[in-house]
């Protein structure tokens, strides 16, 4: 077996209303939408840091500054597709991913197929290399009023 590596990752967001609400490159239906200087997509913040972190390439802050106006509004898709050529560079690539997403609503299941679908064309990875999961907060702190969403990923990366 090669060299191999695994990563992780944490993103979170507020949340505000008639704000878009993008997540996993889908763009879902609700009053709310996670709020941040690019599309705010929590889950592929989370993907991102953690397969920086795998191929210890420090973090998504460190290259996609929110004071960087390349990033203002930017499709997160975009940003997973610049980790990955970073990836590349060091000899790394993807094993696989599992995630989780924590909000009380929307619910998420409906939408896991679709969210899979965009990471693994933006990753160039198999979708079946691609584990989402959603869980609610049992409406306890902050994501349980509907305040804010947070997702969390592992990755395993190989050498190539």
């Amino acid at each position: 077996m090669g060299k191999i590596r695994v990563g992780f990752g944490f993103d979170v967001h507020q949340l505000k209303d008639q704000h878009p609400f993008i997540l996993g490159g889908v763009k879902l239906e609700h009053h709310s939408g996670a709020y941040g200087h690019s599309d705010a997509d929590v889950l592929l913040h989370a993907i991102c840091d953690a397969l920086l972190g795998a191929a210890n390439l420090r973090d998504i802050g460190f290259h996609f500054s929110n004071t960087d106006n390349r990033w203002k509004g930017i499709s997160s898709l975009v940003l997973l597709q610049h980790v990955l050529e970073l990836l590349k560079e060091k000899g790394w690539a993807i094993g696989n991913i599992d995630s989780m997403i924590c909000l009380e609503a929307p619910k998420i299941n409906p939408h896991i197929p679709e969210m899979k679908k965009n990471i693994a064309a933006a990753a160039g990875i198999d979708e079946d290399d691609i584990s989402i999961k959603a869980t609610t907060n049992e409406t306890m702190g902050f994501i349980g009023r509907q305040e804010g969403v947070v997702a969390y990923a592992t990755c395993l990366i190989e050498r190539v």
